[in-house]
């Protein structure tokens, strides 16, 4: 259950991403990658406090973009999204998973799905199409 004592403040005018990881360093890593990007970034350690914190309106109403790890303990990602899709049948997802095989776990579900491991280009590369922002280049 998300603890409600730190309840972040959700800003409704810039992109939202709601990040499903129980791999703590790996979530810490993500989170930082995005945040530094100017994206807001909630993150949820299981898939069934990422869903208890898209039953609040504030959230579901601001959230752009979900992107989950494949294997979590109690429910994995199929199980999540497939929830996910009855309250935001709309919402971009993006599946992470070292499991080459699991992207047949999502047919039908309209995910994107990145095998891991990539670079972190990879990641804001992805995170910004299904955002629909131009995509970042360098010189």
């Amino acid at each position: 259950m998300p603890d409600n004592s730190d309840s972040p403040v959700y800003d409704t005018m810039n992109p939202q991403i709601l990040l499903v990881d129980d791999d703590l360093i790996q979530a810490s890593v993500r989170n930082t990658i995005l945040s530094r990007l100017g994206f807001k970034v909630v993150v949820a350690r299981q898939a069934k406090e990422a869903i208890l914190l898209l039953e609040r309106p504030e959230l579901r109403a601001s959230v752009r973009l979900l992107v989950t790890d494949h294997l979590m303990p109690g429910m994995n990602g199929p199980e999540l999204v497939k929830h996910l899709r009855t309250i935001l049948p709309e919402l971009p997802v993006l599946v992470l998973s070292g499991l080459a095989d699991a992207e047949r776990e999502y047919e039908g579900l309209q995910v994107s799905f990145q095998l891991k491991p990539f670079p972190p280009e990879e990641m804001i590369r992805m995170v910004n199409l299904l955002l629909g922002n131009p995509i970042l280049r360098s010189a």
